[in-house]
């Protein structure tokens, strides 16, 4: 019995200890692992703020910055190195946040949604040959084009007019003020197109042009007005500034400045800018003002090109709304893949002779992430800047761009010439053509 008892107290005691011994392992372990759990924590804290660096917001267009003078860019500007995007913002002067109802918006009638109308009574506005002022980048009838059902194209809203484009009207809007253009080439070809359709009831010897620079100047006399343009491609300061040695390998911006550019367009009473082709070339190195090293960051496209907006918006908003009126134009759609619009094809816009007549359509040459970028920028602005959104009906007009019908600044190699998609130009317009629409908007909302 005793030895029975013993057995069983033995047994009694052995489960006892094993789970007592088991409590403990597990407590230690539990411990072990909630030590090295805060150590993983802490750890991947410093990390995460490490990889995190807080957004740093940037005050654009300053004169100077600790009192020393700011290196201007042009084409031989470089960067000394570059680093990754530091996530600067920039902190610009936000506009009037209750007043979105711009002029345009206010009315009953969108006049940028619409079709285009085959119209050869009322257009062209104005003849090729009778322009002094024409570009032989866009005067395609010169250069070879024989078809000319691109010039006679009316833009029709589907639910009222658009106003009536008279010459006479549009000068004594512009009596005693400048209308000033500022962006890429474009922008320049609407100019061109202000210039032409405006200069025919100018005598000759009571207007004049200035020569092609950084700002040319169209004057004209009988009405102390000027029509002009200012080669900013990118709207903030960058080594691309130069209006004809611009071509560059390296694309470098100030995207806290646009300065440089405001100082010759801020007395102009109209302005007129467009910014958005140059966007899609590649990274783009920023240069900020308060960098005393030339050390750049590099940033996409799009990245870029909100900043460059922003600082542009900082000084919408800060100028004086009731001495100036602002316009921008929104993007300009290139046409380069025709299978976009005719499924199965290869080729772009070369020997296009019928707009598109798809409503809504929409190519991979208008980016829309672009577009709500821009247009949250330009929403913080309010009434202090009206938008000539020129993207949609512009969309429809592949038959619009010169193509092949054009000067080349290059000679044209053997292999290009027999084959005319590889050179053919789907990204400006042949005048007269679509950049007349687009100013008979600007007209329609001044």
């Amino acid at each position: 019995m005793m030895q029975r008892w013993n057995s069983q107290r033995k047994k009694t005691h052995f489960p006892l200890l094993t789970l007592f011994f088991i409590l403990f392992i597990v407590v230690t372990i539990l411990h072990h692992e909630r030590s090295i759990l805060q150590i993983q924590e802490d750890n991947s804290g410093h990390a995460h703020d490490h990889q995190r660096t807080p957004i740093t917001y940037v005050k654009p267009n300053l004169l100077n910055h600790g009192n020393r003078a700011t290196e201007v860019l042009d084409r031989f500007s470089r960067c000394n190195s570059t680093r990754e995007y530091s996530g600067r913002k920039i902190a610009w002067a936000d506009g009037e946040p209750n007043s979105g109802n711009r002029k345009e918006r206010s009315e009953s009638c969108d006049v940028f949604s619409g079709r285009w109308v085959f119209d050869n009574t009322s257009y062209p506005l104005y003849k090729e040959p009778e322009c002094p002022y024409m570009s032989d980048q866009l005067a395609c009838h010169k250069h070879g084009r024989s078809d000319l059902g691109y010039q006679y194209w009316r833009w029709q809203p589907n639910d009222c007019n658009l106003k009536r484009w008279n010459v006479h009207e549009m000068w004594e809007k512009l009596r005693g003020k400048r209308l000033m253009f500022v962006g890429d080439s474009l922008n320049r070809g609407q100019w061109i197109s202000m210039v032409c359709l405006l200069q025919s009831v100018i005598p000759a010897d009571k207007r004049s042009m200035s020569p092609n620079a950084h700002l040319t100047i169209f004057r004209a006399e009988e009405y102390n007005a000027t029509v002009e343009f200012l080669w900013a491609p990118l709207l903030v300061e960058s080594n691309s500034d130069d209006p004809v040695n611009h071509r560059l390998d390296e694309r470098i911006i100030r995207p806290d400045s646009v300065l440089k550019h405001a100082s010759k367009w801020e007395h102009a009473d109209i302005l007129v800018f467009n910014t958005y082709l140059w966007w899609r070339q590649g990274p783009v190195k920023l240069l900020w003002s308060a960098e005393e090293n030339s050390i750049c960051e590099e940033l996409d496209g799009l990245g870029a090109m909100e900043l460059a907006m922003e600082a542009w918006a900082d000084w919408v908003a800060k100028m004086n709304s009731l001495k100036k009126r602002v316009f921008f134009a929104t993007m300009s759609p290139t046409h380069l893949w025709s299978r976009e619009w005719k499924t199965g094809s290869e080729g772009n816009c070369y020997n296009q002779k019928m707009p598109i007549d798809r409503e809504g359509y929409w190519g991979s040459g208008s980016d829309l992430p672009t577009m709500r970028m821009v247009e949250n920028v330009l929403s913080k602005l309010g009434s202090k800047v009206s938008v000539i959104n020129i993207t949609q009906l512009s969309e429809y007009r592949k038959d619009g761009h010169p193509s092949i019908y054009r000067k080349f600044w290059e000679p044209l190699k053997p292999e290009q010439l027999s084959k005319p998609t590889t050179y053919s130009d789907c990204i400006h317009w042949c005048l007269p053509g679509v950049p007349d629409v687009w100013n008979e908007l600007l007209f329609h909302f001044l």
